[in-house]
């Protein structure tokens, strides 16, 4: 598949970015993760906090980073930064940006098969996915949130009603994943599980259940 770059107009200063993407699917290949740089992982659970409070854009490069940390392939046989159940692998990610050098507003999908994001809906939605999230101004206030999503089906076809429990566990795996890389970053995030949730998925346009939202920025 060629490879070409395409204008991506910002919808809040109107300038225009040149983004590496794929002119059929609207699909902006990440740079390739760091696998070995950063502070350790003692460091990092030392220093994990909870941060609502964020400052300035991200790069694409660390916005890469986060993305890859949450659910980045790892072998060759599709193992995953995050340990799943029977590897049914039922988590989605998706990333809401609101602030980025490279990236215009809007929702993406997170195509960990190529390391790449897959536009989904080009528009400001950090104040409505505030709002639905009963008005905590972190996620309107954030550069970015990266939103969790789970189809819980992949897991129940093998363990049945169990398979809640199974996502849930992974979800917070997941979730575990993008605080440690954030603190290695140098930057600070938060969970966010109180929220409306058939309101967001409307927002999102989502048909899968979304369990939790990490607005992610410099910390302030």
């Amino acid at each position: 598949m060629i490879k070409i770059f395409i204008p991506f107009i910002s919808l809040v200063t109107g300038a225009i970015f040149l983004c590496n993407c794929r002119a059929q699917d609207h699909t902006i290949v990440l740079p390739s993760p760091e696998l070995d740089k950063g502070i350790s992982v003692e460091k990092a659970l030392s220093q994990r906090r909870s941060v609502r409070e964020y400052q300035e854009e991200l790069d694409i490069k660390q916005i890469s980073q986060l993305l890859w940390s949450a659910q980045g392939i790892t072998s060759d046989w599709g193992g995953r930064t995050a340990p799943s159940a029977g590897a049914t692998y039922p988590v989605e990610i998706y990333l809401v940006v609101n602030n980025s050098e490279k990236l215009s507003p809007g929702l993406y999908h997170y195509q960990n098969n190529d390391h790449s994001l897959k536009l989904a809906k080009q528009e400001i939605l950090g104040k409505k996915l505030c709002q639905a999230s009963l008005g905590q101004m972190s996620i309107e206030e954030a550069p970015i949130n990266i939103i969790i999503t789970a189809v819980f089906q992949r897991t129940a076809e093998r363990y049945g009603q169990r398979a809640e429990r199974y996502v849930y566990i992974e979800a917070g795996h997941v979730g575990q994943n993008i605080y440690l890389q954030a603190e290695s970053l140098g930057l600070g995030t938060v969970v966010i599980g109180a929220f409306h949730d058939e309101r967001v998925k409307e927002i999102l346009g989502l048909d899968e259940d979304v369990i939790m939202i990490m607005p992610v920025g410099k910390k302030k």
